[in-house]
């Protein structure tokens, strides 16, 4: 699960990605038909009646994932299943036993013919209420508001009938006619009321995620791929055009960067916005699937600094159509939904794709080379907190037990670091022809969607397809406990460490804040009795100071953040215009902004001589 913390007071972001699976072979070719009744909702409760495949068994298993791919957690989604019945051809009443909290067992399963329950939704009872055990991701969970919303992650609603995992799916979900459902999949009834979708086998069923809610969308095209943005504000505050332009702006950048890449003709990102006044969804974030990412976010976030996070959130989870929704071992091939196993190479699912989610940027002009050098630097003061000498394929592994589990924010520091490592000595053994792309594409050609690696053979792989250097840091530095010596990587494109004054938040430091909020009046506060920064010294701001509105535009808990995306384009010297009130009483400052500075370690191109190969690395 990647959890970056987006710490302001307010809210605690964790970004989480999902990565591809696989159902296991059965030699029975039938049919499992669902149908999900959202019509009928009592109590945010779904009916659902799945008429089973014929069963060749005395007894037979019905399950509901433990956990999905790539959120590396036992979610146990089968405690939000109630009033479970199995029926044979006649309408009886079957046995049925529960295993486990995913598992039912179900005797005389020769006779079985269908099997009904209700499914709860997840967002408005985190924290565990009622259910027990820890909350589930939002992304990966469930809401159902009759009339409203229903964010239908299928592997919330939908199980397997154990060993029959490969037979196609057909599900029919009945609906109101002013709620539409936006998904990569293609709806194959013509009706207003009602869908209908197929799928080959469960876990392609399982990698459809389906949001409804009123129609609120919009589609572009984007080098031969159909993308669509569906969002669902609770309170009609943000819709799916205000944030389109910068999405097409960013996916635009990603297609091109990919080039050769192109898994799929249709991509859905689905956008759900939580209301903070009201129990809903608080495990912000992202999961990725192989034609579509779903996102949660408050939204209270406003439009500025929801394009602003979704710029990074979406494009870590769309390079995940490389690895590995492209590229993977059989671990994520033949994923065990109850009883799943871990495969060692996080480095490069997790890893690998935040690098290319940052490299991309600098590589098509959408962030500065100093700005590429100050991520990876945070990368590497983050890494160095946590277990630097822990192998990571170990610790990959054994993602799911402690100590290992406590490590796994590092595929998002070390992890990308590996990826940028490995980029070097590809380009400075090719001489700048080829890279870590190349790398990625030469293995999608040798293994692909439907052809997985064995996780002990991919190192020997990925050195028969390169050099021998890289088989040797990924067996030093990958596989084994040494420490990476990111300098000496760096200095090989003429990239050396320096010390840069960063300009930094005027609204907060570390951990100390200079504003706070009145949630009975929704009032943005400069905090009293502590020692402010340049910027509110210069303006005369004072504690206690309610600002209501900067450079004309108004202010308050409702668009807090996007006040705070927006500071983050403030340069030093800019005109600024602030309305406070002060006392009871309104007045106007004018003035300019300084900004408060600190001292951080960073890097910066300083070899001539090696230009030639930071120009190939950055923008080849």
């Amino acid at each position: 699960m990647k959890k970056i913390i987006f710490v302001f007071a307010f809210a605690t972001v964790l970004w989480s990605c999902k990565t591809a699976s696989s159902s296991i072979a059965t030699s029975t070719k039938q049919e499992v038909q669902v149908t999900i009744n959202l019509n009928e909702i009592k109590d945010d409760k779904v009916l659902v009646t799945v008429k089973s495949p014929k069963i060749l068994t005395d007894e037979v298993t019905y399950g509901i994932p433990k956990m999905v791919p790539g959120t590396y957690s036992d979610d146990n989604f089968g405690r939000y299943i109630d009033d479970f019945k199995a029926f044979d051809n006649k309408g009886n009443l079957l046995e049925v036993k529960k295993t486990d909290d995913n598992s039912w067992s179900i005797s005389k399963a020769k006779t079985l013919d269908k099997i009904t329950y209700l499914v709860n939704d997840t967002f408005d009872t985190e924290k565990g209420s009622g259910f027990g055990g820890d909350d589930i991701f939002s992304p990966t969970g469930s809401n159902i508001d009759a009339g409203k919303n229903v964010m239908l992650n299928t592997h919330c609603f939908v199980g397997y009938f154990k060993n029959y995992m490969a037979i196609p799916y057909k599900v029919n979900i009945s609906h109101p006619a002013d709620l539409w459902g936006a998904t990569s999949m293609i709806d194959q009834d013509t009706s207003t009321t009602n869908d209908l979708f197929t799928t080959s086998r469960y876990a392609e069923l399982v990698e459809n995620p389906i949001m409804y809610s009123k129609p609120n969308y919009t589609s572009f095209n984007v080098n031969g791929m159909d993308i669509q943005i569906a969002v669902y504000s609770p309170n009609g505050k943000l819709t799916a055009e205000d944030i389109t332009p910068g999405m097409k702006t960013m996916m635009t950048a990603q297609k091109t960067f990919l080039g050769k890449f192109n898994s799929t003709k249709k991509y859905s990102v689905l956008i759900y916005l939580a209301d903070m006044a009201k129990p809903d969804a608080r495990g912000f974030g992202a999961l990725e699937h192989p034609t579509a990412t779903t996102v949660v976010m408050p939204e209270m976030m406003g439009k500025e600094a929801l394009a602003e996070q979704l710029k990074d959130v979406v494009s870590h989870e769309f390079f995940h159509i490389v690895t590995p929704l492209t590229i993977h071992s059989q671990e994520i091939q033949n994923f065990d939904y109850n009883a799943p196993k871990m495969s060692e190479h996080l480095w490069m699912y997790e890893g690998v794709t935040e690098y290319f989610a940052n490299l991309f940027q600098v590589n098509q002009g959408l962030i500065t080379e100093d700005e590429f050098y100050t991520r990876m630097a945070e990368k590497i003061e983050r890494a160095k907190t946590l277990n630097d000498t822990m192998p990571f394929t170990t610790m990959s592994a054994n993602v799911l037990e402690k100590p290992y589990k406590d490590q796994y924010l590092n595929v998002y520091q070390k992890g990308a670091l590996i990826g940028m490592c490995l980029d070097i000595i590809i380009r400075e053994n090719s001489h700048g022809e080829r890279g870590i792309l190349d790398l990625m594409q030469k293995l999608s050609n040798e293994y692909g969607v439907s052809k997985a690696f064995n996780d002990n053979e991919l190192f020997a792989k990925i050195t028969e397809l390169t050099y021998p250097e890289v088989g040797e840091f990924l067996k030093t530095y990958v596989a084994g406990p040494t420490p990476i010596p990111y300098e000496n990587y760096l200095a090989r494109v003429g990239v050396t460490k320096s010390t840069k004054k960063t300009a930094g938040s005027v609204f907060m430091k570390g951990n100390v804040r200079y504003i706070s909020v009145d949630r009975s009046t929704k009032e943005i506060i400069v905090v009293p009795n502590i020692e402010l920064n340049e910027f509110y010294n210069n303006l005369g701001l004072k504690g206690g100071d309610i600002i209501m509105t900067i450079n004309d535009k108004s202010y308050s808990l409702d668009n807090i953040y996007d006040m705070i995306t927006i500071s983050q384009n403030w340069k030093e010297n800019d005109t600024i215009i602030v309305k406070i009130k002060r006392d009871g009483k309104e007045q106007i400052i004018k003035g300019t902004v300084k900004l408060p500075y600190e001292e951080k370690e960073s890097f910066e191109a300083t070899d001539a001589s090696k230009s030639a190969l930071k120009e190939a690395w950055l923008k080849g």
